[in-house]
């Protein structure tokens, strides 16, 4: 009986051994999966991460941003020109943009009007009304699959790209504002702002490229805080500054010195 006993604890033994040899054959196949799929040479690659989770989420490469494109419009697409409507449509003044705003957080602020150009005296009609559109997102680096280790020691490069129409509404059309976060969400460890001025003596109505890459931006980063702001008009019908493709792109490759 005592025999029997032993020889069946010996065999869960070999067993749960076996289970254990799997298991951890599994960890580290789902880390070389990871280490082929974005080329991972010289990167931090500690056992204790979930390799399995970080290759299923696939952070790398990616746009990071939800909801890139709420207006429904493609940077491959020249943005429609501007009707002109024989009447005005009439109703409420307008100031943002109609569109699918889920996950981002937006704000819309109706600026004075401008009569700074008007020569003293001079009666005008009417004057086309500025509203800033405000949109955020903060893209939590950790959840989307990303690891302590790269993003402290190795630091990946941190691509930001965004597209506007050259509207021409005014001098000042847009702004980006990009953070990136410390744990607390709160700290800032980099920052970049973009407020480009438009040339108002050319036509052009395209999209307008933004960006910029973040790197070698220090240990402690886990989220980014993306921004941008569009210049709309109302006078006697909306005139909207559109974007599109906005994106935050975490790619592997090391940040230069």
């Amino acid at each position: 009986m005592l025999q029997r006993r032993s020889r069946f604890l010996l065999i869960s033994e070999e067993r749960e051994t076996t289970r254990s040899l799997s298991r951890a054959m599994s960890a580290a196949e789902w880390k070389q999966k990871c280490e082929a799929e974005w080329g991972l040479q010289g990167v931090p690659m500690p056992d204790a991460v979930d390799w399995k989770s970080v290759y299923e989420a696939k952070p790398l490469g990616r746009n990071l941003l939800k909801n890139p494109a709420p207006i429904g419009f493609s940077k491959d697409t020249p943005p429609p020109e501007p009707e002109y409507p024989d009447a005005p449509p009439g109703g409420p003044p307008r100031f943002q943009p109609e569109g699918n705003f889920a996950s981002w957080t937006t704000k819309t602020e109706v600026l004075p009007y401008d009569t700074s150009g008007i020569p003293e005296g001079v009666v005008v009609c009417g004057l086309p009304q500025h509203s800033w559109f405000t949109l955020e997102q903060v893209v939590d680096l950790k959840a989307e699959g990303l690891w302590d280790e790269l993003l402290d020691k190795f630091q990946p490069e941190i691509v930001i790209q965004d597209w506007y129409e050259e509207s021409q509404l005014h001098d000042y059309i847009y702004e980006l504002h990009v953070k990136l976060l410390a744990a607390d969400k709160t700290t800032i460890i980099s920052l970049h702002t973009a407020k480009p001025k438009e040339n108002m003596s050319v036509y052009s109505h395209n999209w307008k490229e933004v960006s910029h890459v973040f790197s070698s931006y220090g240990p402690g980063v886990r989220y980014v805080h993306f921004q941008h702001r569009l210049k709309n008009s109302f006078l006697n019908d909306f005139f909207p500054t559109r974007f599109t493709d906005s994106s935050v792109i975490v790619k592997p490759v090391r940040s230069s010195s």
